[in-house]
């Protein structure tokens, strides 16, 4: 297995870590919401690290790289809204929901590695800053094919950037803890 796809696995378990937690605390209240609305909520927290990217005051305590991990599960979240479909029942399978997130979690590694293999890694010559970028593009994709009722002429579904959005959130984290491994290593 490649460095990439150990480090995805830390940072996936991560995030499904906190994913879990929050099913134990809320259940799956996000059943009730349309993609659109899991979108909307993607694109607020990749504008807030935009803002904070791009700002030196940050008002909130919550982290850029809290927000990222809300990214990644935001998008499974809306991976598993186009499987199942919006619900008022939020009394779901908790084991269900978490298996589901492991689904969608292994393709998005899977897709990873393929596009990793193919684009030879340029993303760990990327700046976290255009990688937001890309994640803010992708999101304003999703909004416009959306806003078409899911139809495209020529580009991917709302599957494929959901996935997209995810895998490049990934990434920011891995940097981030790449950055912090150094820091710590310096001051050792």
């Amino acid at each position: 297995m490649s460095e990439t796809s150990v480090q995805f696995g830390k940072v996936i378990s991560q995030c499904r870590d906190l994913f879990s937690k929050k099913l134990q605390d809320y259940g799956a209240a996000w059943r009730v919401l349309r993609p659109s609305s899991i979108t909307d909520q993607i694109y607020i927290k990749v504008n807030r690290i935009r803002t904070l990217q791009m700002t030196d005051k940050k008002m909130v305590d919550e982290s850029e790289e809290d927000e990222f991990i809300a990214i990644v599960n935001y998008s499974i979240i809306g991976l598993i809204q186009l499987e199942k479909g919006l619900s008022n029942d939020f009394n779901e399978n908790k084991e269900e929901i978490l298996n589901l997130y492991d689904q969608y979690a292994d393709e998005a590694r899977a897709l990873m590695e393929r596009k990793n293999h193919d684009y030879g890694e340029a993303w760990r010559d990327m700046r976290i800053s255009s990688i937001t970028d890309l994640i803010y593009q992708k999101v304003l994709r999703t909004k416009q094919i959306e806003d078409n009722q899911g139809k495209t002429i020529v580009s991917e579904g709302l599957d494929a950037n959901y996935f997209d959005m995810l895998n490049y959130a990934v990434f920011c984290l891995i940097k981030f803890s790449e950055k912090e491994q150094i820091s710590e290593s310096k001051n050792n």
